[in-house]
């Protein structure tokens, strides 16, 4: 079903956007972001491939005072958008839920953002593939809708692999490549007939 900016029934929660080359906002230069939600209200998503690289998770546990008593490897901590850069999200798999505070993103994905799941994972109780965001992408009523029509973004279904098994520096180039397309044949023009 082809959707229009206008369409009120577009839903793309727990898609990708991937940025087309020539993004008029630097700050999404070759992101892919993943939409934690979706509706005629606005959207919300967290930027999965722009590694923060001045801090590591266990640093931040240490900023907040949360001791691990597990070893605590592998959790990415990205930029997540240019929205509260000082709020934290983590992006993980479904089987973790922590009650009401975890928005359940279709089958295979929840997204967190209390202490509590921080907590959990330095205890090693956590999801079994997190990832952890700083800030994240928001869009008021119709705007993403409209940066779609504009060619600005792409979308692509939400896999677990691309999303927690790729490392960051490959994900716009797998999440492309699952839409079959060759990154080297997207041009920073585009056009309308």
């Amino acid at each position: 079903m082809d959707a229009t900016p206008d369409d009120p029934e577009i839903d793309l929660t727990g898609q990708l956007l991937i940025a087309m080359p020539g993004m008029a906002d630097p700050r999404f230069d070759r992101s892919v972001i993943f939409l934690c939600a979706h509706s005629a209200e606005g959207a919300m998503g967290l930027v999965v491939n722009h590694p923060v690289a001045d801090l590591t998770f266990d640093e931040l546990l240490s900023q907040l005072d949360i001791t691990p008593s597990a070893v605590v490897t592998g959790v990415p901590v990205h930029m997540g958008g240019p929205v509260e850069h000082g709020r934290g999200f983590v992006l993980h798999s479904a089987e973790y839920t922590e009650s009401e505070a975890t928005l359940q993103v279709g089958a295979e994905f929840g997204m967190t953002a209390t202490l509590d799941i921080l907590e959990d994972i330095a205890q090693g109780r956590g999801p079994a593939r997190t990832l952890m965001a700083l800030g994240y992408a928001g869009w008021g009523p119709g705007q993403l809708e409209g940066e779609i029509a504009r060619n600005a973004w792409l979308t692509a279904q939400a896999s677990s692999e691309i999303v927690f098994d790729t490392p960051a520096s490959s994900k716009w180039e797998r999440a492309l490549g699952s839409l079959g397309i060759d990154p080297l044949t997207l041009s920073a023009s585009a056009g309308r007939a």
